[in-house]
């Protein structure tokens, strides 16, 4: 079961990798594309998608201190690493 901010490392495959719900402690991030075919495998993907998007709104209403707007992370600085190939 996919539990909304809960941590930095959980990823939902929804559909093999068409659709990737990615967790954080301060956002959800949702990637890909996801055709949601009107039979048994549509089904499950949308079962799949509704289960994760059920715990991200569950989590969201139910922080008394939720604010406005969260700020944007900065861009982790980018390093020098040595080149294996010397």
């Amino acid at each position: 079961m996919f539990d909304a901010y809960a941590n930095d490392d959980d990823v939902l495959n929804v559909e093999g990798d068409a659709l990737t719900v990615t967790n954080g402690t301060t956002r959800v991030t949702l990637s890909g594309t996801l055709a949601l075919t009107r039979d048994k495998c549509g089904l499950a993907a949308a079962l799949a998608l509704k289960a994760a998007l059920d715990s991200v709104v569950q989590k969201l209403q139910a922080d008394p201190h939720l604010p406005a707007r969260i700020a944007d992370e900065p861009d982790e600085k980018p390093g020098v690493v040595d080149n294996p190939f010397r």
